[in-house]
């Protein structure tokens, strides 16, 4: 019997008392109609308000149940004994008219969108049996709140209720057997609940604050079949008298801090069949006595520090579903007695210490699904397959950081429904082994790590379902083998089904690296399809024909002797995230056509001999310069810039020597260059002569130098008025930055770094200092100014001056204390408190009227809406900024065509086709603000499963399931606000309406949100 099944028969049972062959003729006691009707007229919303409008016959209305008063006279009328409106959508408060509902047993208003607190007065309803108020948006405390002498199951769960439990709920009432209080706000200790144990069965206060000891009181309530603690910070140890528990059947204590051993008393939990205590403090071995609990069906003791050999014998356990007790300090060899557990499906050990061969008995366990063995010392790899092999349902096998320096076993059969396969980390000898085209269903593999040699295998390429690959660190030769483009996964745009929901059993880890993080996957489909070929010995060209693999997410081939030129079909790799070529012998330049890799997010072409400008515009303009180091010809963004006569670097195709004649030929070139070069710039310092054209042969000597020099070829610096800085000089401006120094670097916006100035008198400035090739940075430069210029509100960054300085245009802003919205979500440090949810509204608020005011004032067309560009003063005030990607609109034009710029993520679906930016396009991107401000997710994230790293398909598929609660940031989370956050969130749905047509207006955004703003919770 589940935990809520007795209360279910509990309500039937008091259906049937209630229902009687004179109910159709029943009408309401007068007094209990009053108090049903200001019930209902106390609510904004319900399907009751609509169904209850007959004036005299209440007892057939919805959810209402009703008895004949004893009491009464008048035969036929009756008295409101049930009252059942759970999931009825009711929104508003609950009057305390219920409280003259005298003869009322049962009370259900479960799963509505109820706030405010509980009325004290329904402490006069002496009959209620049933009171369940879970999944609403009640608050408050239970002070005062509770003298039920009749009470059997209060529920709470799932609501903002705060304080301590009102230790009255129990002492009024010695028949509580129904007692949930998780998800909710509750503070203190136990000592409150301390005669809530004459009859209780159930207590579950998951996921509260509660703190302290396990009082010993609690040992008493020999009635108990579940406790829930779990997710609190419980401390201390369990005491002995667990044992008094005698009718436990479920025992969950995760996610607190407990400590010391787990008492050793088992022997009288003979009813135990769930035990959930990961994520503790627990010391030493298992206790001995648990062979005692034969109904156990669910051991989990991950993540603490248990110890000591496991020699429990398993077979005592013969409903055992799961076995989970990785990351401990268990030592010695596997436990044969598992072998006995046929119903075992998920199977743990990982991260132990243990030593050996796997048991050739394992090979019974018919029905297990999902086993890990990682991090632990066991040998004999052909054996240990061997016997897995006879795991028919065997899915998941994960024996990473075992069988160091053995060989891989060659002929190996069976596993046909195996779909992760990770042997990772052992320095394994030999070559990848062939009998994997033998597990059709295979998915994930990991072989990384390893000693692995030889080529890889051109019968890859025929593993239809395989769409994670990582054979990285090994040393592996030869070519890339042109299978590689026909893995149907990585072509095909119809995903195998089978890898969508099928999950891995328990939380798998990878570790890109041997000091990170790492990253969590609790699916397959979680893992992002990916290619993980680094740190090998590859040779030869990257095929044309891998830019077939459209579905690839990561493609790593960095770390090899991979030569020739990047083909330019890898650009119709259109899901693409990290691309990874660096440490290589590439030549030739970087293909144009990787700019439409929307997707791309992390770039490496370093250490290469790469020559010519890499592509601009779109991400490109965000990679940092590490990513291109290394490659002298290289030249554009974040490098020095490319001149009309930039010379390739010069590399001799042969090993011969430099002859004396040749050495002094160069000796002498170089030297009279250098003669030359001295002379343009003397000329040029004497004549004092600024030239207008940015991309000039004699300003590259700015870039090269990168001193203060270059301020004397800058123009003077113009000012708009009341800026307040109209006697700084470019000088000034140079040395408030640093010099351009990397240190004070606080952005990278459009075309550009923004760097912070600190100027002598105290001030502050924000600096973008823009660069790229010469027409877009000069039309970039000259939008921004004007824009800006005739653009003066609240709630826009506001521009200073500008002036020219060396081959760049320098824009003077005003400087923000806070940073960026971008930073506050998703970089901010842990001791820094996250953004409340009235904060992030009010900024939501805030940058909607500056975007009002460029559309409707300015006739402006932002077109990189994002977080990173809304900028936050010293009382978090909103500002827009980066104006780089502007086009001005003539008042009567309705849209401009130009180059499909924006930031992956943000750019509306209708771009991609008709590269028209419009009005509704800034809209759509103001949408993906929102949805950040609510969920605290970036709009793309990086790494994630394919089904899971879009924000804003993934918020439509939880708002189509009706998953609402998943989609809201925890870190802001609270009932008391969810009513404004689904509004926003209905907002921000609206803005992101695939039809441009249907968006609304960004003045009907504003106007919405300044109503929720009114109502603040």
């Amino acid at each position: 019997m589940n935990s809520i099944s007795w209360v279910v028969l509990l309500l039937f049972f008091l259906v049937c008392s209630s229902f009687s062959v004179e109910t159709l003729s029943q009408t309401c006691h007068p007094l209990d109609l009053l108090a049903l009707k200001q019930f209902a007229a106390a609510l904004s919303n319900g399907s009751i308000l609509a169904s209850w409008s007959s004036e005299a016959v209440c007892c057939h209305w919805d959810g209402v149940v009703c008895e004949n008063d004893a009491k009464n006279d008048a035969k036929n009328v009756s008295k409101v004994t049930m009252l059942n409106l759970s999931a009825k959508g009711l929104k508003g408060g609950i009057s305390d008219s219920l409280s003259r509902l005298e003869n009322l047993r049962s009370l259900d208003l479960s799963y509505n969108q109820l706030d405010g607190e509980l009325p004290k007065s329904l402490s006069l309803l002496k009959k209620l049996q049933v009171f369940n108020v879970s999944s609403n948006h009640l608050s408050g405390n239970l002070s005062g709140f509770g003298d039920f002498p009749n009470l059997i199951a209060f529920n709470l769960s799932n609501n903002s209720f705060s304080g301590e439990f009102n230790s009255q709920i129990c002492n009024s009432s010695g028949y509580l057997r129904f007692l949930d209080l998780s998800m909710n706000h509750f503070t203190g200790n136990l000592e409150n609940f301390k005669n809530c144990g004459k009859s209780l069965q159930e207590l579950h206060v998951d996921s509260n604050s509660f703190s302290g000891v396990i009082s010993e009181f609690m040992y008493s309530f020999s009635g108990l079949k579940r406790l829930s603690l779990s997710s609190n910070n419980f401390s201390g140890q369990l005491s002995t008298n667990l044992s008094k528990l005698s009718n436990l059947e479920s025992l969950i204590l995760f996610e607190n801090r407990f400590v010391g051993t787990l008492p050793n008393v088992f022997k009288n939990l003979t009813r135990l069949e769930r035990l959930v205590a990961h994520t503790n403090l627990f010391s030493g071995p298992l206790p001995s006595t648990i062979e005692a609990c034969s109904k156990l069906r669910v051991l989990d003791l991950r993540n603490n520090s248990l110890s000591g050999s496991l020699s429990t014998d398993f077979a005592k356990f013969p409903n055992l579903c799961t076995l989970d007790l990785g990351s401990n300090k268990f030592k010695g060899e596997l436990p044969s007695s598992l072998s006995s557990c046929h119903e075992l499906r998920i199977l743990n050990l990982a991260k132990n210490e243990f030593y050996g061969q796997i048991p050739i008995s394992y090979s019974n366990l018919s029905n297990l699904s999902y086993l890990s063995f990682s991090n632990n010392g066991l040998t004999d790899l052909p054996r240990a397959l061997s016997v897995l092999q006879s795991c028919k349902n065997l899915t998941t096998l994960i024996l990473t950081k075992n069988f160091h320096d053995e060989d891989v076993p060659v002929n190996v059969n069976g596993f046909e429904r195996l779909m992760v396969l990770a042997v990772a980390n052992s320095g394994l000898k030999g070559q990848i082994p062939s009998w994997l085209i033998g597990c059709p269903r295979l998915e994930v593999v990991d072989l990384s790590w390893n000693n692995l040699n030889g080529v890889i295998p051109s019968w890859i390429g025929k593993m239809e379902r395989l769409f994670y690959l990582d054979v990285s660190n090994n040393s592996l030769t030869g070519q890339l083998p042109k299978s590689l483009s026909d893995l149907k996964s990585l072509v095909s745009l119809n995903i195998s089904s089978s890898i969508l929901g099928s999950t891995t059993g328990i939380p798998l880890f990878v570790k890109r690296n041997q000091s990170g993080r790492g990253l969590q996957y609790n699916q397959v489909a979680s893992f992002p399809p990916s290619l993980y070929l680094s740190h090998n010995k590859l040779s030869g060209p990257i095929l044309p024909e891998i830019g077939k693999l459209i579905q690839l997410h990561v493609l790593d081939l960095s770390k090899n002797n991979l030569s020739g030129t990047i083909p330019s079909t890898i650009s119709g790799m259109g899901n693409l995230e990290v691309l990874d070529l660096s440490s290589n012998d590439l030549h030739g330049s970087i293909p144009g056509s990787l700019s439409k890799l929307t997707f791309l997010s992390t770039f490496s072409v370093a250490n290469n001999r790469l020559e010519g400008a890499i592509p601009t515009g779109t991400q490109f303009s965000g990679f940092p310069a590490s990513s291109f180091e290394g490659n002298p010809g290289l030249c554009g963004e974040s490098l020095p810039p490319c001149g009309p006569k930039t010379t390739p670097i010069l590399r001799s195709s042969s090993h011969r020597k430099l002859g004396r004649s040749s050495i002094v030929g160069i000796t002498l070139g170089i030297g009279a260059g250098i003669m030359i070069l001295l002379g343009v710039v003397l000329l040029r310092m004497s004549r004092k002569k600024h030239r207008d054209s940015v991309c000039k042969l004699e300003d590259e000597n700015y870039s090269l130098t990168n001193g203060l020099s270059g301020g004397l070829n800058g123009s003077k610096p113009v000012f708009f008025p009341a800026s307040g800085c109209r006697d700084l000089t470019v000088s000034n401006i140079v040395e408030a930055t640093n010099n351009f120094s990397q240190a004070n670097i606080i952005g990278c916006g459009g075309f550009g770094l923004v760097y912070k100035a600190n100027f002598p008198n105290g001030s502050k400035a924000a600096i973008k200092r823009l660069s790229g090739d010469c027409g877009q940075m000069e039309r970039e430069f000259h939008a921004e100014v004007e824009a800006l210029s005739r653009a003066q509100h609240k709630n826009l960054v506001s521009l200073k001056g500008y002036c020219k300085y060396g081959s760049d245009r320098l824009l003077i802003y005003s400087y923000m204390e806070n940073g960026s919205l971008d930073y506050w979500l998703h970089e901010r440090v842990d001791d820094e408190p996250p953004l409340a949810w009235r904060a992030r509204l009010k900024i939501a608020k805030g940058a909607a009227h500056g975007l009002a005011y460029l559309h409707n004032e300015s006739k402006i067309i932002h077109r990189d809406i994002k977080t990173s560009n809304i900028l936050l003063d010293e009382r978090f005030k909103a500002h827009l900024a980066d104006f780089g990607l502007s086009r001005l609109l003539c008042p009567y034009d309705t849209h401009v065509t130009t180059d499909l710029v924006g930031t992956l993520g943000y750019i509306p679906p209708e771009y991609a086709q008709t590269l028209i930016a419009t009005f509704k396009g800034d809209v759509y991107s103001f949408g993906v603000v929102l949805l950040e401000l609510i969920t605290g997710r970036r709009p793309v994230e990086v790494g994630k499963g394919k089904n899971c790293r879009n924000l804003v398909s993934w918020v439509f598929e939880m708002k189509l399931e009706a998953r609402y609660a998943e989609i809201f940031d925890l870190l802001i989370w609270d009932k008391s606000c969810e009513d404004e956050m689904l509004e926003v969130l209905g907002i921000a749905c609206k803005c992101l309406d695939q039809d441009p047509r249907r968006r609304p207006s960004i003045e009907e955004v504003v106007l919405w949100l300044d109503q929720v703003v009114e109502c603040l919770c």
